[in-house]
């Protein structure tokens, strides 16, 4: 079903349907789950090649492969898991009975929310349109999507594979601008899911809140890279350089500055130059993807313009080539300051801050000061230090000398905390997010709680009760 720039009648008569639908079958058993699981993982291996083209045309340009791995693979591995275990997490979980409740017995039930809205961004399309998705139909849900006006070939190819997919009260595509995605916002959703800006997270969460709606807000932020005293600097310039380059920088969890020693900057640009080079040759390269729409490119050169009229130093880690398009070189900035909008703002693209400390501690305290980014990178071959760091500072997700991984651990939950975020999901964490944890209480034909009924004084059960206060 494709729902392009529906008036507001429109939009409420989808999710009405979709409610209507969840009260016909309000539990879904595993088999059906795991069929529209089955369905979702067939939509994707079936249409790869179409997926890559609309994603490259709404780029401009972004290569096939890169998007079957950041995208296709991780969606349909999320698939995988969940289907294989979706069984699992529908069984009641057994829970402690107090001892004065005995005999008792206790258990959490896990039941469907109902209808469940997911807004998507346009820098990973397809992967954050998915992941919900299987978090939500595992948990028994109906299912919203609004896609991003900023994919519109993508949005296009996804809401007619999701209509050939599924009836469109059990999953619909919605297209359409900001008012459309305002009027979806507003939608008394069983739960509403974001991924996208800080800012426009702040207006999701208080459309939400006129309908009391529990949102999870996937956001951002700037996510730091801590390169420890006596890390191989080579090793970490190549590891960072690949998270930041990968899909042009416009990652909500890419590294978006480094802190590394003093004195090892002009090191750490050298090898990240290397690096860049033996993996792109140039910013031309078919690998290297562009900058997704004009109105980003914009900004990023702006942000550029800015620092370097403060006076920061930009170094290039590819030559340009024969560049086109919103291609935009991958730089590393140095020497920059706290009023640039470089050092304030979520990135969101391939510029590179280094910061130089002279202490750990320093760096410690710089990540601190600061509002709590959605990961945080860690390079140290020294265990107790790497746990101390772990201790001291807070983020979302940690990848521990490397970037990017934790997203792609299946059985892990991912989320933000505080400006980066709220909630979680991924894997079991993802399945509960959906789900109504339902606790029941079930009462054994014999039992003694009439002995503390009205009226009070009788001398058991004051001598009960001194044995409970004891």
């Amino acid at each position: 079903m494709n729902l392009a720039d529906l008036p507001q009648t429109s939009l409420a008569a989808a999710f009405a349907a979709q409610r209507s639908a969840f009260a016909r079958e309000p539990m879904p058993d595993a088999a059906a789950r795991r069929a529209n699981l089955d369905r979702l993982a067939l939509l994707l291996k079936n249409n790869q090649q179409a997926i890559c083209e609309a994603i490259c045309a709404d780029f401009g340009h972004r290569s096939h492969t890169e998007t079957r791995l950041i995208e296709i693979f991780p969606s349909l591995e999320a698939i995988r898991y969940a289907r294989a275990r979706v069984a699992g997490w529908m069984k009641p979980s057994r829970r402690h009975t107090g001892l004065w409740f005995l005999p008792g017995r206790s258990e959490v039930r896990y039941q469907p929310l109902g209808v469940v809205g997911v807004i998507v961004p346009w820098n990973y399309p397809l992967y954050l349109a998915i992941g919900p998705l299987v978090g939500a139909l595992a948990a028994g849900n109906r299912v919203l999507i609004k896609m991003s006006e900023f994919g519109p070939n993508f949005g296009a190819l996804f809401a007619r594979l999701i209509g050939e997919a599924f009836a469109p009260d059990l999953v619909s595509v919605v297209l359409g601008g900001a008012d459309v995605a305002a009027e979806f916002s507003s939608l008394p959703f069983d739960h509403l899911l974001f991924t996208g800006s800080t800012p426009v997270g702040r207006i999701v969460m208080a459309a939400a809140a006129k309908n009391l709606t529990p949102v999870t807000l996937e956001l951002g932020g700037k996510s730091p890279a801590i390169v420890a005293p006596g890390f191989d600097i080579k090793t970490a310039a190549q590891r960072i350089g690949f998270g930041k380059t990968m899909n042009s920088g416009q990652t909500c969890i890419a590294p978006d500055y480094v802190l590394l020693p003093r004195g090892q900057e002009e090191a750490f640009v050298a090898a990240m130059r290397s690096f860049a080079q033996k993996l792109y040759g140039d910013a031309a390269s078919p690998d290297y993807a562009s900058v997704a729409h004009e109105r980003h490119y914009t900004r990023l050169q702006a942000l550029l313009d800015e620092a370097r009229s403060k006076g920061a130093r930009i170094e290039a880690l590819l030559p340009d080539g024969a560049i086109s398009g919103r291609k935009m070189a991958p730089v590393v900035l140095l020497d920059g300051t706290p009023d640039m909008r470089v050092m304030q703002e979520e990135i969101f693209g391939p510029i590179l801050p280094v910061i130089p400390y002279d202490a750990l501690d320093d760096a410690i305290a710089y990540v601190n000061e600061r509002d709590r980014p959605l990961a945080l990178y860690v390079f140290d071959d020294q265990r107790g230090r790497v746990e101390s760091l772990l201790d001291r500072t807070a983020s979302g997700g940690v990848t521990v000398n490397d970037c990017i991984l934790h997203i792609a651990q299946d059985d892990m939950p991912f989320g933000g905390v505080g400006p980066s975020g709220m909630g979680r999901y991924h894997g079991p964490e993802g399945f509960k997010t959906f789900s109504q944890q339902r606790a029941v209480f079930r009462q054994a034909a014999l039992n003694g709680s009439a002995i503390l009924h009205p009226p009070f004084g009788k001398p058991l059960a004051e001598k009960l009760i001194k044995l409970m206060l004891r």
